[in-house]
C-alpha cells in the first residue's frame, strides 16, 4: 500500500504519461528517419525501437549478426541500460531495443538515454 501511495503522493502516473510522450517524441527526432529504423513504438514509458536492414521493405537484419546484443553491449559501454531482444519476427529474426524508463524519469534523463541510443545504433551500424 505505502507504494502505491507514493506513486499517488508523487503523481507518478501522471509523469510517465507525460515523459512518456517526450520521451516517443524525442525518439522519433532522433531515429525517425535512421535507415535501420523500421518502426518506434509504445507506450508511457515503455518504448520499443525495431531494427531493419531494409527500412522500406521492413527486412530483418540477418539473425547471425546479434546487431540486438552488440547493441546493448555498445549502450552499456556508453552508460544506458536497455532491453535488446533477437527473434522478434519469428522466433529467430528480427531485431529489437526496449527501452524502460523508471517512473521518476526527468527531460534531462531523456536527453541523456535518447543520445545514447543513438550513438550506440550508430556505433554498430558502421560495423555491420
Amino acid at each position: 500500500m505505502a507504494v502505491q501511495q507514493r506513486i499517488e503522493s508523487d503523481q507518478l502516473l501522471e509523469n510517465v504519461t507525460l515523459m512518456g510522450e517526450k520521451l516517443h517524441q524525442a525518439l522519433v527526432q532522433a531515429l525517425g528517419d535512421h535507415p535501420n529504423i523500421g518502426d518506434i513504438r509504445g507506450r508511457g514509458l515503455f518504448r520499443g525501437i525495431e531494427l531493419v536492414k531494409n527500412r522500406d521493405t521492413k527486412e530483418p537484419f540477418d539473425a547471425s549478426l546479434k546487431l540486438h546484443a552488440k547493441i546493448k553491449a555498445e549502450a552499456m559501454q556508453q552508460g544506458l541500460m536497455c532491453y535488446p531482444m533477437g527473434g522478434t519476427i519469428n522466433g529467430k529474426d528480427g531485431d529489437h531495443i526496449l527501452l524502460a524508463p523508471a517512473f521518476i524519469i526527468t527531460e534531462a534523463h531523456i536527453t541523456e538515454i535518447v543520445d545514447k541510443l543513438s550513438r550506440s545504433i550508430d556505433q554498430v551500424m558502421k560495423q555491420v
